[in-house]
């Protein structure tokens, strides 16, 4: 009986079919992408808000004073008292009543003290320009509570580590295109509560199950993708990546034409409502089911695919049965059990948390520092498409195991470099800082791609999600490791980065080689990997007999 890849090569292994599949699914990677970086819009810091005195709300509706008047009889008496404060975090400890004038409210209050008036930390009592331009000033994340908007962040995080764990294993054993689309419902539904979220907490938690159902459908789609693909086409898992940097890119435009805070989430999580069209064009992964014993609806879908894309199939395929591939539940040990597919596991779990904290790090050290926000975030996105188009030259002529390397060690000797370079040539030091950027960008890439082919199909969607919980682990660390860092030495940060970097590109070079190879059925199969490629990198004579379906 002939081996899925055969049946996939007849029917087509990157037809008219597959191209629509592929070209439908890409769009998660934009709306994913706005998930992932849209706390830098939603949470951007008011330029302009100060602490309102008790009672100045009733006196300043009385006098008629415009926002910028009030703030001028709050803030320039406390600059008179106290040269540092610009009225944000403190204010003067008095309260204006009916007895203030409306010329100069504080002059009473001020002639009956001796001595320099006393001060008082501001307590929810923040007045802002615009007041709904971002999470900031709707729950007043200033001040003393400010690390709140790093904690949205760092819920956002757990989410995606809570919807690795749990939807990787639950696409495993229910279907790759049921998690799919309930995650499309359930990252569309928690986007609009958490734009009407009446407080802070509420928002807190609607953001973690976003961020739970948000790393479903990224995952599931990735590996949807890969599945249905032939061997010699499994780059177009790459493509996806650029699609996730097409949504950063756009991103920013989103941000500049809708003013508050609550449009850009809606705009952001409102089109995975649209998904849900996919349960009648995306089919489940035939793969998928021929591990699960359902080897009629794999037979069906794969005529289907052949129709699609112009081929006909054979009858004897009638026959085709899942007999000698087990059928089991996945659990973390069915990824350490056997000597290769733990050495595969423990490196890429590695690779996963390497390349999310460099480049997390990375883009928030060179990001979003002044100058035009919307522009410059624009071009730390674009920044990231060489890195795609390098893949996507090199990895079907030298393989992925080398560009996977040289990625991470470039990115290493970057950060080294930046490091020790003065500060008084900024232009050559940014150069070669956005080279380590590009570097760790390729080696992210190209870890997707990789780990979805070194794990067979009854472990795949498992294992790529356990695995990549580490990117969301590293991204949680990045911030606080870049800052305690830097407050001790500015380029102490990198100095770590190079080190992790090139530690993983000396790891990658252990993991078996997977150009131009059939994706594993079994653990069996993933063990003779390492068998397939001889010293020259030529695929050995080698007959699969435990991988038929």
């Amino acid at each position: 009986m002939p081996s899925f890849d055969e049946v996939l090569k007849e029917a087509g292994e990157f037809g008219r079919f597959q191209k629509r599949v592929f070209f439908l699914l890409c769009q998660t990677g934009i709306t994913f992408s706005f998930l992932f970086a849209s706390v830098v819009f939603l949470g951007q810091v008011p330029d302009s808000y100060w602490c309102r005195i008790p009672g100045a709300a009733d006196l300043s509706e009385k006098c008629g004073w415009t926002l910028e008047e009030e703030r001028n009889f709050t803030v320039l008496p406390l600059l008179l008292v106290n040269g540092s404060s610009g009225g944000r975090c403190e204010r003067l400890d008095v309260t204006w009543d009916a007895a203030a004038g409306c010329a100069s409210p504080l002059t009473l209050r001020l002639d009956d003290r001796v001595g320099s008036p006393p001060l008082a930390t501001c307590q929810d009592s923040w007045v802002y320009q615009q007041p709904h331009a971002s999470i900031v000033s709707e729950y007043n994340l200033v001040c003393g509570r400010a690390w709140m908007l790093d904690l949205s962040q760092a819920i956002l995080n757990l989410g995606f580590l809570a919807g690795a764990f749990t939807l990787g294993y639950a696409a495993d054993r229910y279907g790759r295109i049921l998690i799919y689309l309930l995650s499309c419902l359930g990252v569309g539904i928690c986007g609009i509560i958490v734009a009407f979220a009446p407080n802070f907490t509420l928002f807190l938690i609607f953001r973690f199950l976003q961020g739970v159902f948000g790393k479903g459908t990224w995952m599931t789609c990735y590996v949807i993708v890969t599945e249905i693909v032939g061997s010699d086409q499994r780059i177009v898992g790459i493509v996806i990546q650029i699609f996730f940097t097409l949504g950063i890119m756009i991103l920013p435009g989103i941000a500049y034409l809708v003013p508050t805070w609550q449009g850009i989430q809606l705009a952001i999580s409102l089109p995975n409502f649209l998904f849900l069209l996919y349960y009648w064009v995306v089919p489940e992964s035939p793969r998928w089911l021929l591990t699960r014993k359902k080897g009629e609806k794999a037979l069906k879908i794969m005529h289907d695919i052949a129709k699609h894309n112009g081929k006909y199939l054979s009858p004897h395929y009638s026959e085709i049965t899942v007999s000698s591939v087990e059928v089991t539940n996945p659990s973390f040990l069915d990824l350490v059990r056997t000597p290769r597919m733990r050495r595969n596991t423990l490196i890429l779990m590695y690779a996963w948390f390497t390349s999310a904290l460099i480049y997390q790090g990375l883009v928030m050290r060179l990001g979003i520092v002044g100058g035009n926000l919307y522009l410059d975030f624009f071009i730390s996105g674009a920044v990231e498409l060489p890195a795609a188009l390098l893949i996507l030259i090199t990895i079907d002529r030298i393989g992925r195991r080398l560009p996977f390397a040289i990625g991470n060690i470039v990115a290493g000797i970057a950060c080294l470099i930046t490091a020790f370079l003065p500060e008084d040539i900024p232009w050559f030091k940014t150069t070669v800082a956005t080279l380590g950027r590009l570097g760790i960008t390729i080696a992210f890439e190209i870890v997707y791609l990789v780990n979805s082919e070194l794990y067979p199909t009854t472990l795949r969607n498992f294992g790529v999600s356990l695995c990549s919980s580490l990117c969301d682990l590293g991204g949680i660390i990045a911030p606080f490791l870049l800052f305690r860092l830097a407050a001790i030495w500015l380029e102490l940060p990198l100095i770590i980065f190079s080190i992790l970097a090139a530690v993983c590109g000396i790891l990658v070079l252990l993991l078996p080689e997977t150009k131009g190879i059939s994706l594993p059925e079994t653990v069996e199969d993933v063990e003779q990997l390492s068998g397939h490629y001889g010293k020259c990198g030529k695929k050995k004579k080698h007959q699969n007999t435990n991988s038929y379906i």
